[in-house]
């Protein structure tokens, strides 16, 4: 498994401990409230759990899982595959801090997870094939 995809699905396993632990303390405090400002890390429990686990496994398994090239590099620029890893996962901190800090974190974030996400098809694109191509 080449290095990159290990790194993806490693932080990704990283955003779904970090967000069952925001749900349940947003869950225990639903039954006894004992915080009552745990309702604005609710965008991080949403961020990390769809964004930080969901799409940053779906990224990480494609990158290993779709074919090669026949020539070049075996899976193309490394540099973009790491700028796009590290773009995403700072646009989901960023998103995720949004229900704690005031200011336009959220737009920041998502034009990073854009921009991420844009760099790893232009990555990929390349490598996908139609079956028996």
């Amino acid at each position: 498994m080449p290095r990159l995809s290990v790194w993806f699905i490693r932080a990704s396993l990283i955003y779904l401990l970090a967000g069952f632990m925001l749900g349940a303390l947003l869950l225990a405090n639903n039954g006894i409230e004992f915080m009552p400002s745990a309702w604005e890390l609710l965008p991080a429990h949403v961020e990390f759990l769809l964004a930080g686990w969901v799409v940053q496994l779906a990224l990480g398994t494609a990158y290993w899982i779709l074919p090669r090239h026949t020539r070049g590099l075996a899976r193309g620029s490394t540099e973009l595959g790491w700028l796009s890893f590290s773009l995403f996962n700072l646009g989901v901190l960023l998103t995720a801090s949004s229900g704690l800090l005031p200011g336009a974190f959220q737009f920041a974030g998502r034009v990073l997870e854009v921009l991420a996400a844009g760099l790893f098809l232009v990555l990929i694109w390349p490598r996908i094939k139609a079956y028996g191509a």
